[in-house]
């Protein structure tokens, strides 16, 4: 036993009735079945993408043809077996199988807990959420590049056990408390996606109003440079100058910490020294994150233009870089990203010329200024808004640890 283990059972006395009894004394083993024997007759496999470890159940099971069988579809299910995968158990990907998947199959990657007639089986399934649980299974992991545990240290486990009857009633109770964690989870959920949408939805007010159609330019007629980095090979020991990548911008803004370094001469530089107020545009990048854009604001200080980021310098008598910011972010161009884009395997692409093309609604000056400052004003708060929810959904989720902590004590 290790000793996660060793303090978990000496922590506290359990209530009178009450033992610590290994799970593989409470559960039977799953039996195996090779499916190719019968290459002909489909089944329903469940791996460890069918688990969605939020919410603890199998969310997908696929048909497969037996003579398509993966090497690990070897162990059958039965409804109410509970699944605990052995690889990465910090990430606690465990489910209850449904009967709907009776007699289906399951990858090696999982021990299979099949409850014996002493053991509730919701009760076991409450178990092995708890965070003494994966504390205890994630100390016998094994193995740094593919972390994992075997199926017998896994059953070696304990696990307090009361009365059946006893058993039942937390059961039930917990399942209770957990519909009504579920239903405040779901609700925030809702809330933090309504959030995330405000800063886009504040874009469209601005950028897809009548107004916004009158004011009409191109973008390379508005800018002084569109440019490509310099392209050299970078250390990241610190030697040299410092120099964008892809990585660099991190959530729209630029990470001072996540940039590279190119140890050449001054003078090959000179070109590539950004200035505040210059937007760092990823056009090179994974479909669904071209476009990426932040605005270098001067930190880090004597930071240089690097490979796979376009540098737009705004012509600032007539165009604001925060407008200009806001606007490659809005819908209409991300909806250009998505229709001029070149494709490879995954990855997309966009070139200077392409982006000179990009239309941009450029009132005067002054109404650019009023603009980004009542957009600033309204993302931050939605931002705050944001991380308020963020917390709130963090303190549900602990509810969930605090029921199961309580009710595996007797205290519920």
């Amino acid at each position: 036993m290790n000793e996660i283990a060793v303090r978990l059972t000496e922590a506290k006395p359990l209530p009178q009735g009450w033992q610590w009894v290994k799970l593989g004394r409470v559960c039977e083993e799953a039996k195996t079945h090779d499916p190719t024997v019968y290459p002909d007759i489909p089944f329903r496999y469940i791996d460890i993408s069918s688990i969605d470890t939020t919410r603890k159940r199998i969310t997908e099971a696929r048909v497969i043809m037996g003579k398509d069988a993966p090497s690990r579809a070897r162990q059958l299910v039965k409804a109410n077996d509970v699944l605990v995968a052995t690889t990465r158990p910090n990430l606690n990907a465990v489910a209850l199988v449904l009967s709907e998947l009776d007699g289906q199959i399951c990858s090696t990657g999982f021990s299979v807990l099949r409850p014996t007639s002493v053991i509730d089986h919701m009760f076991l399934f409450y178990w092995v959420q708890t965070r003494d649980f994966v504390e205890t299974v994630s100390g016998e992991v094994r193995g740094m590049l593919y972390p994992a545990v075997t199926g017998n240290q896994v059953r070696a486990i304990n696990i307090p056990l009361p009365p059946l009857p006893e058993q039942k009633r937390i059961a039930a109770k917990i399942q209770e408390l957990m519909a009504k964690v579920e239903h405040a989870r779901t609700a925030c959920e809702a809330q933090l996606e309504a959030a995330k949408a405000l800063p886009r939805a504040y874009l469209r007010q601005v950028f897809e109003s009548e107004e916004a159609k009158k004011w009409e330019r191109r973008l390379g007629e508005v800018v002084s440079a569109l440019k490509n980095g310099i392209v050299a090979e970078q250390n990241f020991e610190g030697h040299g100058f410092k120099v964008t990548r892809i990585e660099t911008i991190s959530d729209g803004f630029i990470s001072p910490e996540k940039v590279g370094y190119i140890n050449l001469p001054i003078q090959h530089f000179e070109d590539f020294k950004l200035e505040p107020g210059d937007i760092l545009f990823s056009h090179i990048n994974s479909v669904e994150r071209l476009g990426n854009c932040a605005i270098y604001e001067g930190i880090p200080r004597e930071l240089y233009h690097g490979t796979n980021l376009l540098c737009i310098r705004v012509r600032k008598e007539i165009l604001d870089p925060y407008f200009l910011l806001f606007w490659l972010r809005g819908d209409e161009c991300r909806r250009f990203y998505s229709i001029c884009a070149r494709r490879a395997i995954g990855q997309a692409s966009l070139n200077q010329r392409d982006m000179s093309h990009i239309s941009i609604p450029l009132p005067p000056l002054t109404t650019q200024q009023r603009i980004v400052a009542e957009l600033k004003d309204k993302i931050a708060n939605a931002e705050k808004l944001k991380a308020a929810i963020e917390r709130q959904l963090e303190a549900i989720r602990a509810l969930s640890q605090a029921f199961l902590r309580k009710a595996f004590r007797g205290e519920l």
